[in-house]
């Protein structure tokens, strides 16, 4: 159940009207009437023939009207609708009424058993939900103390839940962006928009943000994307903000509907953005030489849960919100048949890129500046990378899934399970053409034989699972491309072999075959520094007085990368 508190309004008759009203354009208001009132005397429009929607208005506005004109309040409506979830079954007016009393009491619109309280009442038009209306002058002249009143309604809504049985709905930490509004919602519908310009805002400015290197760049590619923008500046004429309106989309008096950056999402105003881009990698200039950006990204992506891991909160933050930009942008770049579930991606997993933790970007570069790099190629790109960079990106929202949990962001965790579901889905798709290309080139049998001994060695845990697995002949020839190159494929093997990943893989051997392609592009070990990188993992250990050769890992395990990376 979803209580909203709507913006204060001045007029009372007019949303009383709104309430009532059907036909054209309000095709979802449906045998509009009365479920309670303050008193339960409030005059129906709907059932008593009589009655007007300017007698119900000045029955709710007696107790302002009373009061001093200079002590007024400018909007003295309040608005509170409240929603059930769709798989709710549908509940009668009685249990309606019950929930309008206990919402306007928990409120302290309307406190139960207090005669000087607020005048409200409940209209319900539609089998989901009902209206809640009141005015902000008690009935003995005071103003009601209905502070904080959205967490109030919230929290009275979880009981309601349980009371009821009702779908439980996941509480927020207050860092989820504004949902669209009702009016909002039925005039997309009416201009026949999928999604309300508010939407289609927010994921275009976070798509923006995503691929812009500085905050020249943003304002640039915000001038060039379509929607009207407004740059707004302090008298000293250094930029303080910015708002955006879609085209098409005024009011009654035909002026544009403008949306600052912060009213579409908390970290969509232009301070939170300027500190994101002015902490990104620079992009490398043109005509300096720079590995394949893909293998960069899913590098800098396979990284996110050791940092995550580690004990700095606003450090991993950043890498989340980094990881949100990766999918704000990949859209742009991907293949046609992935795109849409790859926008989805980006759209769930927008919830969980934020908590009332506080981001350090600084910590987030490599990813962002790969991302950048990336934005730059062209479209279709890198078949092999970009499932690649799914594989480690399906990995790290695993890892970005428990970091939530573990810190009870709850709305967090749900978001990123839908995102899972969404990238499974696009990788998919995007995995098997090139995997069936490694297939077709497999090695011979003896190499085969010789890479499943080195498997067996190197994996024991995993060993069957992977030798077992459709893939394997995908990996036995990655591993057969890597050693023709002068690689030492045990030694790439315990790169690319972390234990959480494997745990976490529906396929180890698919993230042992895309983790090996990208480490197997280095340039690889000259023979006399791999002699000497042998000789180093044999290390003295002092044992009473004695020196006891101590066999070493030759790369650390929760590093693929086996070096320390920001």
């Amino acid at each position: 159940m979803i209580p909203s508190i709507h913006k204060p309004g001045s007029n009372t008759a007019g949303a009383i009207g709104y309430l009532y009203r059907t036909g054209r354009g309000h095709e979802a208001h449906t045998d509009p009437h009365l479920v309670a009132s303050f008193d339960g005397l409030a005059p129906d429009p709907a059932r008593d023939p009589g009655a007007t929607f300017k007698q119900l208005a000045s029955y709710l506005d007696l107790p302002v009207e009373a009061v001093d004109p200079a002590e007024r309040p400018n909007q003295p409506v309040w608005h509170c609708s409240v929603r059930a979830a769709p798989e709710d079954p549908v509940l009668t007016d009685t249990q309606w009424a019950d929930i309008a009393r206990r919402m306007v009491h928990a409120t302290s619109i309307a406190p139960e058993g207090d005669d000087g309280a607020c005048r409200w009442i409940a209209v319900r038009h539609a089998d989901d939900h009902i209206h809640i209306l009141a005015t902000k002058v008690r009935q003995d002249g005071t103003k009601p103390r209905d502070s904080y009143s959205y967490k109030r309604a919230q929290t009275e809504a979880r009981q309601i839940e349980v009371d009821y049985g009702l779908r439980r709905v996941t509480p927020g930490d207050g860092t989820a962006a504004k949902r669209p509004t009702r009016a909002e919602t039925e005039k997309a519908h009416r201009a026949g928009r999928q999604r309300t310009p508010r939407e289609q805002l927010r994921a275009t400015i976070r798509t923006i943000v995503a691929v812009a290197a500085t905050p020249e760049e943003f304002f640039h590619y915000l001038a060039s994307s379509g929607m009207k923008v407004e740059v707004l500046r302090f008298p000293s004429g250094d930029i303080r903000g910015y708002k955006v309106a879609l085209d098409g989309d005024t009011n009654a008096a035909g002026q544009p509907i403008w949306f600052s950056g912060s009213t579409l999402a908390p970290d969509l105003s232009y301070p939170q953005i300027r500190a994101r881009l002015t902490a990104t990698e620079p992009v490398t200039a043109a005509g300096a030489r720079r590995p394949n950006p893909w293998y960069q990204a899913t590098a800098a992506t396979e990284r996110i849960p050791y940092h995550l891991a580690g004990t700095e909160d606003a450090a991993s933050q950043a890498h989340i919100a980094a990881f949100a930009e990766a999918l704000d942008a990949l859209p742009l770049r991907a293949p046609t048949n992935l795109r849409p579930q790859l926008r989805q991606a980006a759209i769930d997993f927008e919830r969980a890129s934020r908590s009332r933790i506080q981001a350090d970007h600084h910590h987030a570069r490599a990813l962002r500046g790969a991302i950048h790099a990336i934005a730059r190629r062209p479209i279709g790109g890198d078949s092999a990378g970009i499932a690649m960079f799914l594989d480690a990106a399906i990995l790290a929202a695993m890892a970005i899934q428990r970091w939530h949990a573990a810190r009870h962001h709850n709305q967090q965790v749900e978001a990123t399970r839908r995102t899972l579901a969404d990238l499974q889905a696009a990788y998919d798709q995007a995995a098997p053409a090139p995997l069936a290309d490694l297939a077709q080139r497999q090695p011979s049998q003896s190499a085969i034989e010789r890479h499943a001994q080195r498997i067996r060695r190197t994996i024991p845990t995993h060993a069957d699972q992977i030798l077992n697995d459709p893939t394997w002949p995908a990996l036995a020839t990655t591993l057969t491309d890597a050693e023709t190159t002068g690689h030492d494929p045990t030694q790439l093997l315990h790169q690319a072999a972390d234990q959480r990943a494997l745990d976490d893989a529906r396929s180890p051997a698919q993230v042992l075959t895309w983790r090996l392609q990208r480490l197997s592009q280095r340039t690889p070990l000259s023979p006399l520094a791999r002699a000497a990188q042998a000789r180093s993992t044999v290390l003295p250990t002092v044992r009473n007085g004695a020196d006891t050769a101590t066999s070493q890992p030759a790369a650390r395990p929760s590093d693929p990368d086996n070096r320390r990376h920001r």
